[in-house]
C-alpha cells in the first residue's frame, strides 16, 4: 500500500511538472522569436517657416531624446522657407545656421523652398541653402536638371555613402547594424503654388515605386518615406494616406505640407482595393518648430511593422540651447530692428480689433473696419492667381491686433495675423455658402472665433431666430453688381488653410477639403496683406464699414444696391449682450478653442501663443502591438474612410493572444491537478 501511495505522489508530481512545462515554454519561445526584432527611433520636424526662434528649444529636444536613444534618426519633412521675417531677410540661412547644429539625416524639400525661384531667375538662395547644409537633401520625384543652381548638386542615386550638401534619390542610414532606405517626394502641385520655374516635379507614386525597387535590390527591407505631399491633402496631387495605400514596401511615411498634428502615428494596413497590406505608419508634427516628433517603431526580421508608438513633444516647455541661443542672437537682434521697420502704407485712422469685453462691438460678432481690409487683401490676392474667385471669408478669431494710425510697420502687421495661414481657393455653391455663413452667425450676438468677417458679398441675417435658420440673404458682387447667391451655382472664394480644413467646426468646408475642392494660394497671408496696402491701395488704408454684415434684429430685409454701399439696410446699433466668458482662440491655427480645454500657453516671435494641450508627453518607454490596423483609401478621392490611430495599449498580436489563451488553459490543468494530487492524498491516508 505504501508503494502504491509513493507511485501516486510522484504520478501527481510529475504531471503538475508537465503542466508547469507547458506554460513556461510557449512564452519562452515567444520571447526567442522576437528576439530577432529591430526597434528604430524616428525624430522628426515639418513646416517651421522661418519661425527660427525655437530652434534652440528644439536643439535641446533633439539632445534629450538622444540621451535615451543615441542612434535615433532626425527627418525634416519641408517648407523651411517662407513665413516670418527671418526668411525675407535671410532667405533660409538663418534657419540654416541651427539647422546644421541638429545632425539631421536628411531633409526633403518643401514646396516653399522653390517660392524664390522665378524673382532670381533660377534658385540661387535654395542652391546656397543646400551647399551649406550639413545634411543631405532627398528628391525622388524632383527633375533639377533645367536649373543652371541645382543642377550641379544632384546625384541622380541611391546610395549608402551621402554627402552633405548634396541632393540625392534616396540614402541609406544604417542603424545598430541595421540598414534603412530612406527617399523624399514633394507635391506635384508646387509646380501650381510656388515658382519653381524650370524644375520639374515627377509622379510621386511612380517615383516611390523606383526608390522601393532600388532598395529592395540592395537587400533593404526597411523603408522610409519623408515627404512634402500632407497628410490626407488634395488626392489630385497624392497626399501620405494614398501613398501608404497605393505602393507596398513602405513601412514608415514621415510627412509635411498640410500641417497635420498626429499626436498618434495613423497605420494604413489596407491597399487601395482594401486588400490586406503590411502595415504602413505615417506620422506628422504640426508646424511652426512648435513640437518635435519620436516614433519607435519595431521591425520583425523580414522587415515588416509588428509594433509602434508615437508623440509629439511641446519644444516650448524646453530650455534654449545655449550655444544655438548665441548662434541665433545676431540674426534676432537684426529681425527686431526690421519689425519695427514701416512697410511703407500709412493707416489713416486707427483701426481696432474690438472684444465685447471693452467694446460695444467684436471682432468676433460684427463687421470690422479691420475685417473689412484684410478680407478685401484676401481676395485681391487670390484673384490674382485664380480670377474667378468672388468672395473671401477671414474667421474673427485669426484677426489678433489693432493697427494704430500712421505709418504701418511690418511688425503690426504680423501681430495682425500672427500665425502666418496659407490662404487657399475653395469652390462651393450657394447652397454650401449659405450653410456656413449660418454656422458662422450661429453663436450670434455672442463672440465666436468661427465669426466669418467677408469681402465680394453682403449677407443679411437674424439673431433673433434659432440657429441654424438666421441667414435672410445673401449677395455677390459680380463686376460691381450686386447677385442673388443661387443654390445650385459653384463659386469660387479664397479662406486661410485653418478654416479650409473645417477649423472652427466648418463641416462644410471639411468636406469640401476632403473631396479635393481646396486649392493652396502658395502664398502667406500676412504678406497678402502688406502687398494689397502697398501695391493695391497705393499705400492709403482707410477701410470703413459697409454693411457687409448686418444682423436685421428681427427687421425686415432689403436687397442691397447695384454698386457698393448704395440701397445697403442702415446696420442697426450693435448691443452689448450678456455673454458667457469669451472663449479662448486656438492660438496655433487663429481658430476658436473649446472654453473647457485646459492649456498652457507660450508665445513665439510673431505674437502666437503656442497650444500645449494635444502634445503627448507620457510614457515613451513602450511599443505598441498592432492589430486590425485598418487605413481605408477610397479610389476616387482618396478619402479618409476608417484610421485607426494606434499607441501604446494596443490590443495583442495573434502570438500574444494564443500565448493567453494557453496560460489560461495551463492554469485550469494546474489547478485539476493539484486537486488530484490532493484527492489521492487524502484518500489514501484514510486507506
Amino acid at each position: 500500500m505504501k508503494r502504491k501511495n509513493q507511485f501516486a505522489i510522484l504520478l501527481s508530481a510529475f504531471t503538475t511538472l508537465a503542466l508547469l512545462v507547458s506554460i513556461v515554454l510557449p512564452v519562452s519561445t515567444y520571447a526567442e522569436e522576437n528576439s530577432d526584432s529591430f526597434k528604430l527611433t524616428i525624430m522628426h520636424m515639418n513646416d517651421t517657416h522661418a519661425h527660427t526662434e525655437l530652434l534652440p528649444n528644439m536643439i535641446t529636444a533633439i539632445k534629450d531624446v538622444r540621451i535615451e536613444d543615441p542612434e535615433a534618426l532626425l527627418f525634416n519633412a519641408g517648407d523651411v522657407f517662407s513665413g516670418t521675417l527671418y526668411f525675407n531677410e535671410y532667405h533660409g540661412q538663418a534657419d540654416l545656421a541651427l539647422l546644421n547644429m541638429m545632425d539631421l539625416d536628411a531633409m526633403v524639400f518643401g514646396n516653399h523652398e522653390f517660392d524664390l525661384g522665378s524673382s532670381e531667375n533660377g534658385h540661387k538662395s535654395l542652391s546656397e541653402f543646400v551647399s551649406a547644409a550639413k545634411f543631405p537633401l532627398l528628391g525622388t520625384n524632383v527633375d533639377f536638371s533645367g536649373d543652371a543652381f541645382m543642377n550641379t548638386l544632384f546625384k541622380n542615386e541611391f546610395t549608402d555613402s551621402p554627402e552633405d550638401g548634396k541632393i540625392f534619390d534616396g540614402i541609406v542610414k544604417e542603424v545598430n547594424g541595421e540598414k534603412i532606405g530612406v527617399f523624399g517626394l514633394t507635391t506635384e502641385d508646387t509646380a501650381n503654388i510656388s515658382s519653381p520655374v524650370n524644375v520639374k516635379f515627377l509622379n510621386y507614386v511612380e517615383e516611390a515605386e523606383r526608390a522601393v525597387q532600388a532598395f529592395q535590390e540592395m537587400g533593404i527591407n526597411k523603408i522610409v518615406a519623408l515627404t512634402h505631399l500632407g497628410y490626407d491633402s488634395n488626392p489630385d496631387f497624392g497626399n501620405d494616406l494614398l501613398l501608404a495605400s497605393y505602393v507596398d514596401g513602405i513601412d514608415v511615411v514621415v510627412g509635411g505640407h498640410s500641417h497635420t498634428q498626429l499626436t498618434e502615428p495613423v497605420v494604413v494596413k489596407q491597399d487601395e482595393n482594401g486588400s490586406e497590406k503590411d502595415p504602413t505608419v505615417v506620422v506628422q508634427a504640426y508646424q511652426y518648430s512648435q513640437l518635435l516628433g519620436k516614433l519607435q517603431v519595431e521591425f520583425d526580421e523580414n522587415g515588416v511593422v509588428i509594433g509602434q508608438a508615437g508623440q509629439l513633444i511641446d519644444v516650448a516647455s524646453k530650455e534654449a540651447d545655449s550655444e544655438a541661443a548665441a548662434v541665433l542672437a545676431p540674426y534676432k537682434e537684426t529681425i527686431d530692428q526690421l519689425s519695427t521697420q514701416e512697410s511703407g502704407a500709412i493707416a489713416k485712422k486707427t483701426l481696432v480689433n474690438p472684444r465685447l469685453t471693452d467694446s460695444d462691438v467684436s471682432v468676433r460678432a460684427n463687421e470690422t473696419e479691420l475685417g473689412n481690409l484684410v478680407t478685401d487683401a484676401m481676395l485681391a490676392k487670390a484673384k490674382e492667381r485664380y480670377p474667378e474667385t468672388v468672395i473671401a471669408f477671414q474667421n474673427g478669431g485669426g484677426i489678433r491686433a489693432a493697427i494704430e494710425e500712421g505709418p504701418i510697420t511690418i511688425g503690426e502687421i504680423i501681430a495682425v495675423l500672427p500665425f502666418g495661414n496659407d490662404p487657399v481657393v475653395v469652390e462651393l455653391s450657394g447652397e454650401e455658402i449659405k450653410q456656413i455663413l449660418e454656422h458662422s452667425v450661429s453663436q450670434a450676438p455672442a463672440e465666436s472665433g468661427g465669426f466669418l468677417h467677408v469681402a465680394g458679398m453682403k449677407f443679411t441675417y437674424d439673431s433673433t431666430k434659432e440657429s441654424g435658420s438666421r441667414v435672410v440673404s445673401m449677395y455677390v458682387n459680380v463686376n460691381g453688381e450686386y447677385q442673388e447667391i443661387q443654390a445650385d451655382q459653384k463659386y469660387l472664394v479664397t479662406t486661410n488653410n485653418f478654416t479650409a480644413k473645417g477649423g472652427d467646426g466648418f463641416d462644410v468646408f471639411a468636406k469640401a477639403y476632403q473631396e479635393g475642392r481646396v486649392q493652396d494660394i502658395g502664398e502667406i497671408d500676412w504678406e497678402q496683406l502688406r502687398k494689397y496696402m502697398v501695391e493695391d491701395l497705393g499705400k492709403v488704408v482707410d477701410p470703413v464699414l459697409e454693411g457687409r454684415i448686418t444682423d436685421l434684429l428681427g427687421a425686415d430685409s432689403e436687397a442691397p444696391g447695384d454698386e457698393e454701399g448704395e440701397g445697403t439696410p442702415e446696420e442697426p446699433e450693435a448691443e452689448n449682450p450678456e455673454t458667457e466668458e469669451p472663449e479662448v482662440n486656438d492660438p496655433e491655427t487663429g481658430g476658436n478653442e473649446d472654453d473647457n480645454n485646459d492649456t498652457d500657453t507660450s508665445t513665439d516671435e510673431t505674437g502666437s501663443e503656442s497650444d500645449n494641450d494635444n502634445a503627448n508627453n507620457g510614457d515613451e518607454s513602450g511599443i505598441g502591438n498592432d492589430t486590425d490596423l485598418v487605413q481605408d483609401v477610397n479610389d476616387n478621392q482618396g478619402s479618409k474612410e476608417t484610421v485607426s490611430n494606434i499607441s501604446g495599449g494596443n490590443a495583442l498580436p495573434n502570438t500574444a493572444t494564443s500565448m493567453y489563451t494557453m496560460l489560461v488553459v495551463g492554469g485550469i490543468l494546474l489547478v485539476a491537478g493539484i486537486a488530484f494530487l490532493v484527492f489521492r492524498k487524502v484518500k489514501y491516508s484514510k486507506a
